[in-house]
Parts: C-alpha cells; sequence; structure tokens
C-alpha cells in the first residue's frame, strides 16, 4: 500500500526520520521545486537518503522548512497547506510557491517518522493574488469623485503587487470637461501624467518623479505600443524588452528611461469607458525577475476598464459641477448699477461638494427704496442651480411689483410649492422624495426717506445690524416655515436705521466653518460665536470700503474651504437728505389739478430741473386728475429728487389702474399711456391705507446728476 502511495500520489511525498533526513520520496516530487537524486527512483538509495531539506528542496528556504519539520515532529500535530514561497529549480528568474503539510507517522518497531507533502501551487496562488487585487481595485477605484485621484489609486493597486513601476496618462481634453471622442485616438493627442508609483530601492513602493513630472503633458511616439493601443483599444504585452527593439526610437524619451531603468516587460493597456479612450495604464516590470504573462495582461485590462470607469464617472462629475458652476454663476445678479439707498458688496464661494442653490438678489424700487434678498436651495449640481434661477426670477418679478416683505413670501411660498410639484413629477421611480422645506430666503426692504428697514423671513437666518459707530443693534427678524410647505403666514418686523448702519445677510454656508478666534468672545464654537465674530469684524469705521470688508469677514469665518455654498451680502444705509423731498396733500377737487401743476413747477425750479417741467406738469395732471375722478382722499403728491425725478400721487383707493389704449373716437382713457409715454418706468404699489401711483423720468446727464443708462430723454420724445 505505501509502495502505491508513493508511486500514484500526483504530488511530492518525502518520508523523513528523526533528524529530518530524507529517507523515501516519490516520482512526483521532482515537480515539486525538489531535488532527489534524477538516477534514482522512488524509494531509496545512494543519492536520496540521508539528504536533509535544504539539499533536496533547493528552491526553497531550507531553514523554514526544517522549522515546520521539526515543530510537526516534536508536537506531534499536522501542519496543512502551509504556504512557502520560492525560486524554480533550473529557472531562477521565477517565483514558485509551493503548498507543504506535514504529518508524523509511528512505524510497527515503534520509529517515529515525518511524511512531508508538497504540492505546486503557483498557479492557484497566482490565480488568487489577482483576484484579491481585483478586489481591492473595486474596493478602491470608485471610491472618489477626482479623476486624478482615481488614476493614483489604480498606479497605487498595480505596484507592488502586480507591477514594479505603473503610469497613468490621461487625454487632456476630456479630463479639461471637453468631450471626449469616440474611435481611434490620434497618437498626436496630448496625454497628462496623471499617476506614477514605482518600487523604491529599499523595495517600498513609493511615489517618486518619473520622466514626465505629475501633471505635464506629453505625446507618444508612432508606432509605439502605446500609440497602437489608442488606435484599436487593445491591451499590449511586451516581453524580453531588451533595448534593441525598434520601437524604441520612435519615442527616445521613453526609450532611455526604460533601458536605463532596466525594463524588461511592459504592458500598456487603455482606458476604455463606453467605447472612448480616456487614457493608457503602463505597468513595467524590472526588479522583479518574471516577466509579465497572459494572465497578467488579462488582469491589467480588468483594472484599466474598472478605473477607466471610475475615471469617468468623475470626468462627468467635474463636468456636471462645472457647468452647475457656471449655471450659477450666470443666475446670479451683476454688479448693480449705483443706489440712493445703500452701498452694496457680496461675496459668493461655491462649497468643496459642488455649488449648490445659495443666491442673492439687490431689487431697485419705487421711492428710492431697494431690496435685499438671500437665499438657499435644497441640493446641489444643476438641478439646484436652475431652481435657484426660478426662483430667483419669481422674487425679483415679485419685487418689482413693491409687494411687502410679509406678502411677497407669501407669494413666493406659492411659487416654491409650485416647483416642488414639477420635481416631484420628474423623478423616476424609486427615486429619493424631494424635502418639503425647496427654499429659505430673507427679504427685506429699505427706504432711504423714512430710513426704516422691514423684514421677513422664511427659515432663514436674521440679518446681522451693526451701527454706524461699530456697536450691535438687535434686527430680530423671527423665521416662519422654509418656501414650500404652504399655508404659511410671515411676520415683518421693522426697525429705524441711522445713516451709515452695516446690514449682513448671509447663508448658512457662511457659518459652516470654525471661525478662526472664536474664543474671543468667550463662547465655544457654534451660531451664536460666529455671529458674534461677523459682528466684530463689522464693527469698522464707516469708510471702509465693502469688499474689503467682505474679504475680512471671509477671512474671519472661513479660514478653511467650506462644504457648501457660501454668500455674504454687506449693505451700508444712505439716508435721502430731506430738501430732496416735497410732499403736499391736496383736497378732492378737479380745480387743485392747476394748483399742483404750479407746485412742481416750483419745485423743479429751486432743484433746477427745468428741463423736466413741461413732461412733469403732464404726469402731474394725469396722476391727479385719476386720483379725484378714481380715488378716495385724502389725495398726497410727492416729489423725490433722487437718480431720477420720481412723481408720486396717493389715495386711500385699493383700485388698480389699468392702460389701455383708447380710440380715435374715445374722449378719455388715455392718461396712464401719456405717463407711460413720457416717463422712464412707472408702477402701482399698494399699502396699509391705499395706493400711489408714481412715475419716474431720467434726468439729464449733466451737473452732479447721476442718471440711468436704460431709458430715453423726455425731450428726445
Amino acid at each position: 500500500m505505501l509502495d502505491a502511495l508513493f508511486a500514484q500520489a500526483p504530488i511530492g511525498l518525502y518520508l523523513l526520520d528523526q533528524d529530518l533526513r530524507l529517507v523515501r520520496h516519490n516520482a512526483a516530487a521532482r515537480n515539486a521545486g525538489t531535488r532527489p537524486d534524477p538516477g534514482t527512483g522512488p524509494g531509496t538509495g545512494p543519492g536520496t537518503t540521508g539528504r536533509r531539506a535544504g539539499d533536496f528542496a533547493p528552491g526553497f528556504d531550507a531553514a523554514e522548512l526544517e522549522s515546520l519539520a521539526r515543530q510537526a515532529l516534536d508536537d506531534g500535530d499536522w501542519i496543512r497547506e502551509h504556504v512557502i514561497r520560492g525560486r524554480t529549480p533550473g529557472e531562477p528568474r521565477r517565483d514558485m510557491i509551493g503548498a507543504v503539510s506535514f504529518f508524523p507517522v509511528v512505524a510497527d518497531t515503534g520509529r517515529r517518522y515525518l511524511v512531508a507533502a508538497i504540492e505546486d501551487v503557483t498557479e492557484q496562488q497566482a490565480a488568487l493574488e489577482r483576484l484579491d487585487i481585483l478586489h481591492t481595485a473595486h474596493r478602491r477605484l470608485g471610491a472618489s469623485l477626482d479623476a486624478i485621484g482615481s488614476a493614483q489609486e489604480l498606479a497605487d493597486v498595480a505596484v507592488p503587487r502586480l507591477a514594479d513601476i505603473a503610469t497613468v496618462d490621461l487625454l487632456d481634453e476630456p479630463l479639461r470637461g471637453l468631450p471626449p471622442h469616440t474611435g481611434p485616438v490620434d497618437p498626436s493627442a496630448p496625454l497628462r501624467r496623471a499617476a506614477y508609483r514605482a518600487v523604491h530601492a529599499s523595495g517600498r513602493p513609493a511615489a517618486e518623479p518619473g520622466p514626465i513630472p505629475h501633471g505635464e503633458l506629453s505625446t507618444y511616439g508612432a508606432p509605439t505600443p502605446y500609440s497602437q493601443v489608442l488606435d484599436d483599444g487593445r491591451a499590449r504585452l511586451v516581453r524580453g524588452l531588451n533595448g534593441d527593439e525598434d520601437w524604441l526610437a520612435a519615442d527616445p524619451v521613453r526609450g532611455r528611461r526604460l533601458t536605463g531603468l532596466g525594463v524588461h516587460s511592459m504592458i500598456v493597456a487603455p482606458l476604455v469607458a463606453h467605447d472612448t479612450v480616456l487614457g493608457v495604464l503602463s505597468l513595467y516590470r524590472n526588479r522583479r525577475p518574471d516577466p509579465f504573462e497572459q494572465a497578467d495582461l488579462d488582469l491589467a485590462a480588468e483594472l484599466a476598464s474598472r478605473a477607466a470607469l471610475s475615471i469617468d464617472k468623475a470626468r462627468n462629475y467635474a463636468r456636471e459641477r462645472t457647468i452647475a458652476a457656471t449655471l450659477q454663476r450666470q443666475l446670479l445678479p451683476r454688479e448693480p448699477a449705483e443706489l440712493s439707498a445703500v452701498e452694496t458688496a457680496q461675496v459668493y464661494l461655491p462649497g468643496a461638494v459642488g455649488p449648490g442653490g445659495d443666491w442673492y438678489d439687490i431689487v431697485p424700487l419705487s421711492a428710492a427704496r431697494v431690496g435685499l434678498a438671500v437665499g438657499r436651495i435644497t441640493g446641489t449640481g444643476i438641478e439646484a442651480a436652475a431652481l435657484m434661477g426660478q426662483l430667483r426670477t419669481a422674487l425679483r418679478t415679485l419685487a418689482v411689483q413693491d409687494l411687502a416683505p410679509d406678502e411677497l413670501l407669501v407669494r413666493l411660498d406659492e411659487v416654491a410649492r409650485v416647483l416642488t410639484d414639477e420635481q416631484r413629477g420628474s423623478l423616476p421611480p424609486g427615486a429619493d422624495r424631494l424635502p418639503d422645506g425647496l427654499a429659505s430666503c430673507l427679504y427685506l426692504v429699505y427706504d432711504p426717506i423714512a430710513r426704516t428697514c422691514t423684514a421677513a423671513s422664511a427659515g432663514h437666518p436674521a440679518p446681522v445690524l451693526v451701527g454706524p459707530d461699530g456697536e450691535p443693534l438687535p434686527f430680530d427678524v423671527e423665521p416662519a416655515w422654509p418656501l414650500g410647505w404652504g399655508d404659511c403666514c410671515y411676520d415683518t418686523t421693522t426697525v429705524e436705521l441711522d445713516e451709515g448702519s452695516v446690514l449682513a445677510l448671509y447663508t448658512e454656508g457662511l457659518m459652516s466653518g470654525r471661525a478662526r478666534h472664536p474664543a474671543r468672545d468667550g463662547a465655544p464654537d457654534g451660531p451664536g460665536a460666529r455671529r458674534a465674530v461677523l459682528e466684530r469684524v463689522l464693527a469698522r469705521p464707516g469708510e471702509e470700503h465693502l469688499p474689503d470688508l467682505c474679504d475680512r469677514v471671509v477671512y474671519a469665518l472661513l479660514p478653511e474651504r467650506q462644504r457648501e455654498d457660501a454668500v455674504l451680502l454687506l449693505a451700508r444705509t444712505r439716508a435721502l437728505p430731506d430738501e430732496r423731498v416735497a410732499v403736499w396733500t391736496l383736497p378732492d377737487d378737479p380745480a387743485v389739478v392747476r394748483t399742483a401743476r404750479r407746485l412742481a413747477e416750483h419745485q423743479l425750479a429751486a432743484w433746477e430741473l427745468g428741463e423736466l417741467e413741461f413732461a412733469t406738469e403732464m404726469i402731474v395732471s394725469e396722476l391727479v386728475t385719476n386720483a379725484i375722478r378714481y380715488g378716495e382722499p385724502p389725495i398726497r403728491l410727492r416729489l423725490i429728487h433722487d437718480r431720477g425725478l420720481i412723481c408720486e400721487v396717493s389715495d386711500s383707493s385699493a383700485s388698480t389702474p389699468h392702460m389701455r389704449r383708447a380710440k380715435s373716437i374715445d374722449e378719455g382713457g388715455r392718461g396712464l399711456f401719456i405717463i407711460g409715454q413720457l416717463a422712464q418706468r412707472w408702477g402701482t404699489r399698494f399699502g396699509r391705507h391705499g395706493k400711489t401711483i408714481w412715475a419716474q423720468q431720467e434726468l439729464a446727464p449733466t451737473g452732479d446728476s447721476c442718471g440711468d443708462d436704460d431709458g430715453v430723454d423726455p425731450s428726445e420724445q
């Protein structure tokens, strides 16, 4: 039976005595990295008996084998399939892996022996190693939405387990957000060095500089394995590289580098995703003696394929971020024209996770007033930017109708609910449900004549207010439910402001970082402490340039880049001098129209605006006549000399005037049409005690007047 076992066993079997000397072996031992005497067959003989482990198994570490054998013999326990590494006898450049087992046996004579079994598992272990490398790649690749980071992860996975050197070059155009081209790639297309990894002289992997610096552009020579890969998208295996290959002359920079490093084997694999070549993975061996094999080529191609999908996802994400950021910038307001009511400065900082839906707006209103708004849309990306644009447009449309802040937010909440329903209706099955609170918004109106500020909030933080002396002032705006909840009521808060006061409107992203010096205020870092930091930074002399003040706030509150979008809008209040405003209360009598024209004429003469006399008299006549005929007393006429001349007539009626085109046979109905022709802008606003119809004319660009650019000079009509 023992003879049959030794003769037929497919693995190498050895019988060792108590001194760990070889007593017997079988024929299969020759295939297991051992070296029994080739002149003897199975059994014993002068060429085999007495040899120790280091003699009959020279491909493996003799000390390790003898240690394992002694342990099994002394303990009387089995050692099963212990993996050992060595070199193939006769081919010292090739690695060999064996699975060795030891189990003690006792002969009939009572003498103890040790049976050793050694099996060549090089191929099995190599396959397991490749599977483990794939598993590692699957776990590590795709975790980042950064194309360069994914490329470096690919190189890190490959070195040192598969290659001694790895490089990843990515085509430059797709990396910069341009759409990639399907099909063959021109060999002269520029590629950017995205990753490099090599085994250091110490044997440890290190990211040391390669022949092409990280981030630099280069092109492949042609024809070379690199250019061939770009042309047909098929991986290449180059064995026996010795420096004499013809293609090395086509790419001398890489050729000299490969020859100098002693590279003897290389793999070049394309990074292909969705039939589009994104780059090239190059693997080299110069320290490991065994060359790449077909199985290594298959593994490299699989790694490159997985990495390409990750890089493509990162590229699409970067492109979407770029589009969203561009859309966000385009949808935010341009630099506003100079206003009499406030001096403004603003900053928008996109978050690290991508541009979101934070926004602001500055809306010139009638009567020299101004509307200021900040808001935040839930989410990030193109969808959030588009929603931001829709909501901001809706707010501006409502604001120019001169709605009070609370009424404006009620209307804006209705718009937000419609947008929310549309978004939910467009969601694919199984997608996450949108939150009920679509957005937050803070809207306030500052009146430079009354020097009051009225604000309302839909789930947004209250503004920070600092007086002209630098002292923080209370402005307790109670935030109601965010926009999109529906059936919400919004309360307004009104405060009187001295000229030179500073208002700071912001989004939550500005308060999301760690303030640089929160402990100065004696409070732990938190929203309250950060607001205190904001107040402290704003407590500067009133002459400081507001854009510089914006920068100071950012430096103090965001020493590191914040995750979410951040918006800061600063407004320093101005006051319109009393001598720039004239007000008269008129009786409810048609005869007063002539008096109103005369009052306006005298006031224009005092303001040296005689060139507007004719148009102003026509506007005053039509507005006062309209108030007497269709309105209710008291009737008030007000002229405001701002950057334009504003004429207002107020009455106690809530009826809405409508402009119509009168027919040639009609005796009336042309009043508002005439006003529309004479004025640059006109409109109606409603208050608690009635309505006001106003018309604004552009001032001639002479003297110290600051007329708007858009409009028509009445003298040219």
